[in-house]
């Protein structure tokens, strides 16, 4: 398990405000390239809001309910809250392959390995950001969303996966922009999973999603 030991896993039971999130991911990401700290991968939670990425439109927020944080991330609006497991991941490239958007499709695939453990069958498409599935009623539907940010060749932001939200909150947002195709959840997709499930399923599939991005 060597490839999974040399990367710190936390996984935080409490709510993370999303500020304080940010602040911990840039110290993170400075002490990585400095040398200073470990790769870190990071599971949590936040209460509920809204986040607005570096591609996103004012028009697409709908409601302001919830707060409103801007985001370095790439990508639109996205919603967090109680239900959906984030996963920060902070991993130093420059030991690994240097290249952008092999590390996306491979967080991609990792998100979907994980998801193929609860017997959904996910899928990313191209031209739509996220991680998308298809309802009982035969719906295509966002299960989950990817946005990064790389500082110095490390790092930051990862991705989203909705176990059992407030699917009502997505709401106050065009997610990701996308306005034709409805958000789904592990719930309702009639899946009785647990945040801790879905994690031990993330660390199951991990290997291939080191594997790929590794030189």
């Amino acid at each position: 398990m060597t490839i999974l030991s040399d990367i710190e896993w936390r996984t935080s039971d409490s709510k993370i405000a999303y500020p304080d999130a940010v602040a911990e991911m840039e110290r993170r990401n400075a002490d990585i390239h400095a040398g200073e700290a470990r790769e870190l991968i990071w599971f949590l939670e936040h209460p509920p809001l809204y986040t607005a990425g570096t591609s996103s439109d004012p028009s697409e927020l709908l409601s302001q309910e919830f707060p409103v944080f801007e985001t370095g991330r790439g990508g639109r609006h996205t919603y967090h809250g109680p239900g959906q497991r984030v996963g920060y991941v902070m991993l130093n490239l420059k030991k690994r392959q240097a290249d952008v958007r092999n590390f996306v499709h491979a967080l991609e695939a990792w998100v979907i390995a994980a998801l193929a453990e609860f017997g959904i069958d996910a899928r990313a498409v191209d031209g739509r950001v996220g991680i998308w599935c298809d309802t009982p009623e035969g719906e295509e539907a966002k299960i989950g969303a990817i946005g990064i940010r790389i500082r110095k060749w490390v790092t930051m932001h990862g991705f989203s996966v909705n176990i059992d939200p407030d699917l009502s909150h997505f709401g106050g947002i065009v997610p990701c922009g996308i306005s034709e195709y409805p958000v789904t959840s592990l719930k309702q997709l009639g899946i009785a999973a647990t945040l801790h499930d879905f994690d031990e399923a993330l660390k199951k599939t991990a290997p291939q999603f080191l594997s790929a991005i590794a030189k």
